[in-house]
């Protein structure tokens, strides 16, 4: 089964609305410079495993006030066992909110297919013209575009979300997404946070103040049914 990296055990803002766990997945097909989870994506190895009996004790010893659990990275669909992982969740009777980059349709479509998600967030690092220059990837864009399609047509809770860097990605890139998936749901932009990135360049950045992240998400209105900014004041 796959390797659990890391677990928050309680927190109320990854599932709004729910008291929920996190658990973090190693490695990621993205190279993001200002990505803050440095050693996740490039040095899984080095980080601890937790076994997967004591992640199933420590939810079964928290049953009845424990509601949910958010699977990130990382990215979980990396990870074709993660099924098997959230499977031995909802048996458990609990909801299981799901991050993802969209470098795996097929994976995101089977496990909406199946029913085993109640809420899928979605990052959209860049318009589609510049998701390799972001990324630092050979990511295939047309899988990218198909994640977003699948979600927009699986009737399940879904947001799209981007971190905006300045320097990297900014009001004109959110209005970009924005023509690509315009009449979306829900899109939330989100801070950059100058910590442990993985390109230390990025360590000197200063994020956006709130102002100009109120300024970023009242351009992106016009084109969800509901946008807004999370994220350090």
């Amino acid at each position: 089964m796959v390797e659990i990296k890391g677990i928050e055990k309680f927190s109320s803002r990854d599932f709004p609305g729910h008291i929920s766990s996190t658990v973090f997945l190693g490695g990621c097909t993205f190279r993001c410079p200002y990505c803050h989870n440095a050693d996740l994506v490039l040095r899984p190895e080095t980080i601890q495993t937790m076994p997967i009996d004591i992640f199933l004790s420590y939810l079964d010893g928290r049953k009845g006030w424990l509601e949910a659990v958010c699977f990130t990275g990382g990215e979980p669909l990396l990870h074709e066992e993660v099924e098997d992982l959230v499977r031995v969740v909802r048996e458990r009777g609990l909801l299981v909110k799901l991050d993802t980059n969209g470098s795996f349709p097929e994976r995101l479509e089977g496990l909406l297919a199946a029913g085993l998600l109640d809420w899928v967030a979605m990052d959209v690092k860049a318009p589609l013209e510049r998701y390799r220059e972001v990324t630092r990837s050979n990511v295939d864009v047309e899988s990218i575009v198909r994640s977003a399609d699948i979600l927009r047509n699986s009737g399940a809770r879904h947001t799209f979300r981007t971190t905006v860097v300045p320097g990297l990605v900014g009001k004109e890139d959110v209005v970009k997404i924005g023509e690509w998936l315009n009449g979306a749901a829900d899109y939330l932009i989100q801070q950059f946070v100058p910590q442990t990135t993985i390109d230390p360049a990025f360590l000197e950045v200063k994020p956006f103040s709130r102002a100009e992240l109120e300024d970023i998400v009242a351009a992106a209105k016009p084109y969800f049914q509901e946008a807004r900014v999370e994220g350090p004041e």
